[in-house]
């Protein structure tokens, strides 16, 4: 969401196609209020094209670069054929990230009912601390309303950028499956198999981001399933886990292995 009256040259826009002539086209820019741009016909494309209308349509939306600023008469010249394709596919999903965190809010200003510039205002401490507002929506998730006061959120914007968090956002999670198997020779294998399990708790109370269940699968087979939004968090679970769980097997006088499952 830009502040700017003015993009900079060699910013990456997002425009949609107004207008088609012989010698270029117009484009208004989404992110700037609808400013007009100018896109030369020499600027369109790397391939040939006999006429300006097999590359771009009316209403076409598409990723520019902007190669001219004239303040003075807010004038903005552009170019299609300078965006890379890694840039093209970076800035569009910037923009589909912008746009859902602008639906959030429209959903926030309308549930307290307060005007949308407010709300505007409140999610610009989520941009200042997470780079962009959608980001801290997302942190809201993973750490719940800690993440919206470390932004500085007030009420009652708090509570409702947290609530719709939840409800709207998904934040994908690394998971791991793995197996534990353990075999106690002698009379006492129930005694030991226990005091190897308090490992379990012991590890699982260190990391309380990570959510994990462990069931026996059929003995001597052990099945753990765990999962966390931060990958390295649970890699961290998973091996002190792991050898934790030797460990104690070993110095019961038990066999075991711990294999992490790989997809």
């Amino acid at each position: 969401m830009s502040t700017r009256e003015l993009p900079k040259p060699f910013d990456l826009v997002i425009g949609t196609v107004k207008k088609i002539e012989d010698h270029g086209a117009f484009v208004t820019l989404d992110e700037y209020g609808g400013l007009e741009a100018y896109i030369p016909l020499n600027e369109v494309s790397h391939s040939w094209f006999k006429n300006i209308r097999e590359v771009l349509k009316v209403g076409q939306k598409n990723v520019f670069k902007v190669i001219r600023v004239d303040h003075k008469r807010k004038h903005v010249d552009v170019s299609l054929k300078r965006v890379a394709e890694n840039e093209r596919r970076a800035k569009l999903q910037e923009w589909k990230r912008a746009q859902r965190a602008v639906k959030l809010l429209e959903l926030a200003a309308r549930k307290l009912a307060r005007p949308l510039s407010e709300a505007s205002r409140e999610a610009e401490k989520l941009e200042k601390t997470y780079g962009e507002i959608l980001a801290g929506f997302e942190a809201a998730v993973r750490e719940g309303g800690k993440a919206l006061e470390k932004a500085g959120v007030k009420e009652p914007w708090l509570s409702t950028f947290l609530e719709l968090a939840e409800s709207y956002v998904r934040v994908p999670k690394a998971k791991t499956k793995c197996v534990f198997t353990v075999r106690c020779p002698g009379g006492d294998g129930v005694e030991k198999l226990r005091a190897i399990f308090t490992a379990w708790k012991e590890v699982k109370g260190k990391y309380p981001g990570v959510k994990a269940r462990f069931y026996v699968e059929g003995t001597p087979r052990y099945k753990l399933e765990a999962e966390a939004f931060d990958p390295k968090h649970l890699e961290s679970f998973i091996n002190e886990l792991g050898k934790i769980l030797l460990q104690k097997a070993m110095d019961a006088g038990c066999q075991a292995s711990f294999e992490v499952q790989r997809d």
